[in-house]
């Protein structure tokens, strides 16, 4: 089994961004742009990834901070490709470039995605971070001396130096849930069963939830205090709960 980790990083949302991939000090790659959003950096490091490792038959697991890129492509991908790529709202797929390339690359792989808390110590996330981290930078002082990384070498052994019980590791039926191969995926979603408005509204929330997950170290923080009645108290704790963050983490992106 081949474990990597993969990271995206944008200063700003969009701004400067970088996307980055990491096995092991000797294999790893990064990427970006002069701007994009943290979701492409995200969703390009997983296709970098499957790219590099498209001559292996080796299962791969990618070690994933983004709950966005994994509900991406083992819940939602099959029900946006039935309606021609648009969500349930009828609205585009956001990123559809991106997630185009990356069910073509999927195809015929043995996959699954480990759900990984970023920024919590996750040696091969927190490698992948810096590395996506240091392209974005780089890109925002001018785009010189970019990162890039040997890439998948001869170098590179079959199987990953990362560990399936990492910190960070998700466990029980939480798991059973993020870690989908491709097989399952398509047999959960042979049933084809219609999307409810509970399912869609829940949706459109966490995707929404994402689209403000960024990664500045340079942005200033600043401590601001809200009062909320029970009632709305209520909402955000659900609403936090649907995205997988925690009520002040959802707060600050809806913010």
């Amino acid at each position: 089994m081949i474990i990597a980790a993969a990271d995206g990083s944008a200063l700003g949302n969009p701004g400067p961004a970088g996307w980055a991939w990491y096995v092991d000090e000797g294999c790893w790659a990064a990427g970006g742009w002069k701007r994009a959003t943290n979701n492409q950096g995200e969703l390009k490091a997983v296709l970098e990834l499957l790219r590099a490792t498209a001559h292996l038959d080796d299962e791969l697991l990618i070690q994933c901070d983004s709950q966005y890129v994994i509900n991406c492509v083992t819940k939602w991908m099959p029900g946006w490709k039935r309606k021609g790529w648009r969500k349930a709202d009828g609205k585009p797929v956001l990123n559809q470039d991106l997630l185009l390339e990356l069910d073509a690359a999927l195809v015929g792989r043995r996959y699954r995605f480990e759900w990984v808390r970023g920024h919590a110590g996750h040696p091969a996330n927190e490698a992948a971070d810096v590395r996506a981290r240091a392209v974005a930078t780089a890109f925002q002082q001018g785009g010189r001396d970019l990162p890039s990384g040997p890439g998948w070498t001869g170098d590179c052994e079959p199987t990953g130096t990362g560990r399936a019980d990492a910190p960070g590791r998700i466990g029980g039926d939480a798991a059973a849930v993020l870690a989908l191969d491709a097989e399952d995926e398509i047999a959960a979603d042979a049933t084809d069963a219609p999307t409810t408005p509970a399912a869609a509204l829940a949706e459109e929330r966490l995707e929404e939830a994402a689209l403000f997950d960024f990664d500045d170290p340079a942005a200033d923080w600043l401590t601001m205090t809200l009062e909320l009645t029970s009632e709305e108290h209520t909402r955000l704790v659900e609403r936090a709960r649907e995205a997988g963050r925690s009520p002040e983490e959802f707060l600050r992106g809806l913010i």
